[in-house]
């Protein structure tokens, strides 16, 4: 499977993946088994990313974590597999389908018991969590329109170390192309801009994959 973007030239791609650290053995099966589905495979994230998410779970330390979107699962492992003693990670999807693909990974990397899949709208979800600040990592990688409404559910629930990571930021450069005006681009040019406009929050958007944008809590 290729995770090249297209503001990274091939080689350069190819070095970065080649220089983070490895998929292990279940990641790569589920690498694999992703890549079978065809064009729906592009919706899994990088082993480079993921490397960087388990780096981030692992300096973090959240005792509770977030997804809205899992896929087939690989980002939910990267974290799930970094939670510290009784962290737990809840993912928001709407496919079983896909979702069975990461559960037979999820239990075979032995973090089954860490993760609480709750198939149903990701917003009924957000909007059931208790309202003060518990959340202390997120990953939002779903359906680009809701992602502003995403954002403000977990933002006010982020505890004061917490992050919040967006996948697609970036959107294969297009972001970028005044040029570019299908509704993915905008949605994601509308949420690029609310968040750099919100005084609550520190954002760095970085070139990670398709473009990550992270976000935390600004200093009181």
């Amino acid at each position: 499977m290729s995770f090249r973007t297209e503001f990274l030239d091939e080689a350069l791609a190819a070095y970065i993946q080649a220089h983070s650290t490895q998929p292990d053995k279940v990641q790569q099966d589920l690498i694999e088994a992703t890549a079978a589905l065809g064009d729906a495979s592009i919706m899994q994230i990088s082993p480079a990313q993921g490397a960087l998410m388990t780096m981030l779970t692992t300096l973090l330390e959240p005792q509770f974590a977030v997804e809205v979107g899992t896929f087939t699962g690989y980002s939910a492992l990267a974290v799930a597999k970094a939670l510290p003693p009784g962290g737990r990670l809840l993912c928001c999807d709407i496919s079983e389908e896909w979702t069975a693909i990461a559960r037979e990974h999820w239990e075979r990397a032995g973090v089954s018991d860490r993760i609480d899949l709750r198939i149903a709208p990701a917003m009924d979800t957000l909007r059931s969590l208790p309202p003060e600040p518990a959340v202390d990592l997120a990953f939002i990688d779903a359906d680009k329109s809701s992602y502003i409404a995403y954002y403000e559910e977990l933002v006010r629930r982020l505890s004061a170390r917490g992050v919040i990571l967006v996948d697609n930021a970036l959107w294969d450069g297009h972001v970028a192309n005044p040029d570019q005006a299908d509704p993915t681009t905008e949605h994601l040019r509308a949420f690029n801009a609310h968040v750099i406009a919100d005084e609550r929050v520190l954002v760095a958007l970085l070139p990670v994959g398709d473009g990550l944008s992270m976000i935390t809590r600004r200093p009181a």
